[in-house]
């Protein structure tokens, strides 16, 4: 039951205000673009739908933008998100909700109450928090954060490697140029974290030393990450939608890792790590619009990437 409280008091902090006023505002548009809405389900493994606005008027919210093409139902007053398009939360007594995220950033106010902003990539999933339940950042909206940042308000990109003279660490900032984000550059470590958004490149454990990457050993309720690394830093296990083992990856195997953390309320990093370097750089090659879409953190191969947590064994 304490689990059930907490979620509840946790959604309903980013509960939906009443419907009355979720209808299309008429305000003047906003320059810099447009926007757009996905809506998924199972972490992101499946797209239900997507909506896109060419223009962002004055007013308008993720409520509105969601209802302008999918049909809602909410509860709690018309505060809670109940279901889109007939698929349902299980209430608060089951594990299964609707959660959304502006710019990989799980949101912590309302769906009435948060204005899209241009450039804006919203996604709502529903998902089973059984084994997390907050997943406070994702990867899914890439090449934002890093573009248009949170609340149409940019942050500086700064680019952290443990080796600033790596393949790895050349190759990330490229990625980031080309999505058009400039960006500094630093050692793992360096201050002022919470002035800018980071892509920290680093191998385990160097990573570990990241603000909020240790959590990665105790697993999805501490990190919100379905990935977990052992202990002695020679394993990463790759974890199914319940926390459990679905597979184990070793030094030499070269799988990266992909995923974003918001340690505190002001700060958020996204990490590219891996046992070995081969996976790192994989890791790197991962960070693409087409290979991150909706996922809330993937393990990257070669040229192959895997969203997680890992679906069918």
């Amino acid at each position: 039951m304490r689990r059930v409280r907490a979620l509840v008091a946790a959604l309903l902090v980013a509960a939906l205000a009443p419907a009355a006023g979720c209808g299309f505002g008429e305000g003047s548009e906003r320059p810099g673009g447009g926007a757009t809405l996905r809506v998924t389900r199972d972490f992101g493994h499946r797209t239900l739908g997507s909506v896109r606005l060419d223009k962002v008027r004055e007013g308008q919210t993720v409520m509105r933008m969601l209802r302008s093409k999918f049909d809602v139902t909410t509860r709690y007053g018309g505060r809670f998100v109940q279901s889109i398009d007939g698929l349902s939360g299980n209430g608060a007594g089951g594990q299964v909700d609707w959660f959304f995220f502006v710019n990989g950033v799980e949101a912590d106010k309302g769906a009435a109450e948060w204005e899209v902003s241009p450039g804006d990539r919203i996604q709502w999933d529903r998902r089973d928090w059984s084994a997390a339940m907050r997943v406070p950042a994702i990867v899914g909206a890439y090449p934002e954060p890093f573009v248009s940042g949170l609340g149409g308000k940019r942050r500086p990109v700064r680019v952290e490697c443990e080796d600033v003279h790596t393949r790895a660490c050349a190759q990330a900032r490229d990625r980031l140029k080309r999505a058009g984000v400039p960006t500094s550059g630093s050692s793992l470590g360096a201050p002022g974290t919470e002035q800018v958004t980071r892509l920290v490149v680093a191998r385990w454990p160097r990573a570990r030393g990241v603000r909020g990457a240790s959590g990665l050993e105790d697993g999805p309720e501490s990190s919100g990450v379905f990935a977990r690394f052992t202990g002695d830093g020679d394993t990463l296990e790759l974890l199914d939608e319940h926390g459990d083992v679905a597979r184990r990856v070793h030094r030499g195997d070269g799988v990266g890792l992909v995923f974003a953390l918001q340690p505190q309320a002001d700060e958020l990093v996204w990490i590219v790590t891996a046992l070995d370097e081969a996976g790192l750089e994989a890791g790197v090659r991962a960070l693409d619009p087409a290979k991150l879409r909706d996922a809330f953190a993937v393990a990257a191969t070669g040229n192959r990437v895997e969203k997680l947590p890992v679906v069918g064994g």
